[in-house]
Parts: structure tokens; C-alpha cells; sequence
């Protein structure tokens, strides 16, 4: 690492934690020469993962865009904190596909999975915008199956 001061490439690492967010190592750094302390973060650098829409026009993926979906269909119901974990795990759920491309259909199946797991009213707001649900029927049809597979509620 060059030193932002002296530009020499010799420094030694002072301290070294998790960054606030966890997503990297914050790194504090001293540089040898100059005496200059400074401090660098260090990222994993992911692969582009892009989604192939209906129309087959293809975009990079965006976790706040499916945080935002998600958001909305649980709107009051569940904390702030479950769903950026739950838009984590959907994104982590996509690239241990180990493709680069992925359709907005298995994006959509993903977010309905997550939601099914916090809420059950999130899962029925975000299946109705999904699925294009037409009327009560549809809606009816989707309660009959998580009614299905739901656990027996204990006494």
C-alpha cells in the first residue's frame, strides 16, 4: 500500500477490525518512512450478477431494489433489520447458483421464499403484485396453500 503522504510502498498494520457495517476489514496503517497514519478498508469484490427480465432485457442485480419490494409488502409487519437479512440471504441465495445471470422469475421466487419464512400477510401482499393475481379467487388459492403447509398453531 503507498502511503498517501510520502508515496513510499512501505507501511505496517497498526490495528485491524470489522468495519461497521461487517462488510470489511478496516485496516489502520503506518507508514514507514513518513511516519504518517492512515486507513484503508478491504472489500470482497463480487462478480457481476445481472437479471434477465420478462422483456429479456438484462440489468445488474440491485439488493436495496428487492429490499425496497420486500419493504413495501411488509409495510408495518416486520422489522427493518429481518428484511435486510432476508434481501441478503436472497442475494447470497442467487449467486450460489454460480451463474451470472439470473431470470426476474427465480429473483421474484426468492423474495416470495424469504417473506414466506417473516410473515404471512408480506408473502400474500408480494404474491399478489408477483403472480398478478386477478381477483379473490387467486387470493384464495394462495391462502388454501399456506394454510396447506403451515404448521398446526399450538394451544
Amino acid at each position: 500500500m503507498r502511503c498517501p503522504g510520502c508515496g513510499v510502498d512501505d507501511d505496517r498494520v497498526v490495528d485491524s477490525r470489522p468495519a461497521l457495517a461487517g462488510d470489511a476489514i478496516r485496516r489502520r496503517r503506518e507508514c514507514r518512512a513518513c511516519a504518517l497514519r492512515f486507513t484503508t478498508f478491504e472489500r470482497v469484490e463480487l462478480p457481476e450478477l445481472s437479471v434477465r427480465k420478462r422483456s429479456g432485457r438484462v440489468t445488474p442485480f440491485d439488493r436495496a431494489r428487492v429490499l425496497d419490494g420486500m419493504a413495501r409488502a411488509a409495510k408495518g409487519r416486520v422489522e427493518p433489520a429481518a428484511l435486510e437479512s432476508a434481501a441478503a440471504e436472497v442475494e447470497r441465495e442467487l449467486r450460489a447458483l454460480g451463474t451470472p445471470e439470473v431470470s426476474s422469475e427465480r429473483v421474484g421466487l426468492q423474495v416470495l421464499q424469504q417473506l414466506r419464512t417473516l410473515d404471512d400477510v408480506a408473502y400474500v401482499r408480494f404474491a399478489s403484485v408477483y403472480k398478478d393475481f386477478q381477483g379473490p379467487e387467486d387470493f384464495e388459492s394462495e391462502l388454501s396453500s399456506l394454510r396447506k403447509e403451515a404448521p398446526p398453531k399450538s394451544a
